[in-house]
């Protein structure tokens, strides 16, 4: 599979980007971002501060003989208008660090920068909200629940992860999600989708989207914390295909473990992985020394079945195995460390991942409340 780029790799095709192209890009998200600031102040009717969020990570990882670091940053911003409208956005800037030649030479720096979504959620009633704009691509789970770099366990993307994500894991249309049905026993959720093409020369753009569409439905039991869930896009950009997968996400109330996994199949081949973090807080608590600490596990497999353009996944069979430790501290301070190994026909090889994340979260003037 070779090396990927940390947190990069949820972003898909965006190759390196000239830095004048942008800083284009950067100053075109401010001025959306400033506007919709300056529309939330005008507005009376609002009843909640805006809130900016996000997160401040700096992660590096060797594979294979190659090392290379990133700074990140990733701030959110929520403006709620009235009682039925939210305006959201999310935004990436990076900085890739390594070797000009790989093993040798001097440190070398690429700058990105990403628009991941930036979308106009109106809530029609407790069973529907349509959105408008860009928005994650609801294929499973991971991208629009794990991805984040203070969200997710292990800071390398599954293998499969491009497998129904596959223009950077955004989309630009529209999008109609709720709850079908909600019970005290079970809940049924659902989300549908089209996006248009957004392509520039037939390559990806920082605000890359593929002409798609497509859905997810799961299954929710609050009593067990237990989620299951399928997903369908048909891929209409270059090479036509159907793309199907599941998922599992369970949180027992009986212990501090996390489990959460996912299936995929699409033209170039089909995949798995499944997770588990426990939360050692039974030991003194959760703010104790040892509380803190989760050790965190991964297995994943990938089997090709036929070479597809610009897929993104492994040329040949790959399966990996990772084991971790997260620790959290204080003041939503985490310290994370992996060690991983990769099994394909081509190579095996070791991955070594560390990462430092800080979350943050005020509201976006003085004495505002969330």
């Amino acid at each position: 599979m070779g090396f990927q780029i940390l947190n990069s790799a949820p972003r898909g095709n965006r190759g390196v980007a000239s830095r004048s192209f942008a800083t284009k890009m950067s100053l075109r998200m401010l001025a959306c971002v400033c506007l919709l600031c300056s529309s939330a102040l005008a507005t009376p009717a609002q009843s909640d501060v805006p809130v900016i969020s996000g997160g401040v990570g700096f992660l590096g990882t060797s594979q294979g003989g190659i090392t290379f670091f990133q700074p990140t940053i990733a701030p959110v911003v929520a403006l709620p208008i009235g009682d039925h409208v939210l305006i959201e956005g999310r935004a990436t800037f990076e900085e890739f660090i390594a070797k000009q030649n790989g093993e040798t030479g001097p440190y070398h720096g690429h700058f990105f920068d990403t628009a991941d979504y930036l979308q106009l959620d109106y809530s029609v009633n407790s069973r529907l909200t349509l959105v408008f704009g860009r928005f994650l691509t609801p294929f499973n789970i991971y991208d629009e629940r794990l991805s984040p770099i203070w969200i997710h366990n292990l800071q390398d993307v599954p293998i499969i992860f491009v497998i129904g994500t596959r223009t950077g894991g955004s989309n630009d249309g529209v999008m109609a999600r709720g709850a079908l049905l909600a019970r005290d026993s079970y809940e049924v959720n659902y989300t549908v989708y089209y996006s248009a093409s957004n392509l520039a020369n037939n390559a990806e753009t920082h605000f890359g989207s593929a002409r798609a569409a497509g859905g997810r439905a799961g299954v929710f039991f609050p009593r067990k914390r237990l989620e299951l869930g399928g997903s369908y896009q048909r891929y209409m950009q270059d090479t036509h295909m159907n793309v199907s997968g599941a998922y599992v996400s369970w949180q027992p109330y009986s212990a501090p473990l996390d489990v959460k996994g996912e299936y995929a199949h699409s033209l170039s081949g089909e995949g798995y992985w499944l997770e588990a973090a426990y939360r050692l807080s039974r030991f003194g608590g959760p703010d104790s020394a040892i509380g803190r600490l989760s050790p965190v596990a991964r297995v994943q497999q990938f089997f090709r079945n036929q070479q597809v353009p610009g897929d993104l996944l492994p040329s040949v069979n790959t399966q990996q195995v990772d084991f971790g430790l997260n620790y959290y501290l204080p003041h939503e301070i985490r310290l994370s460390g992996s060690y991983g190994r990769e099994f394909s026909s081509l190579r095996n090889e070791n991955v070594w991942n560390f990462a430092v994340t800080y979350r943050f979260l005020f509201p976006a003037w003085p004495g505002g409340s969330r």
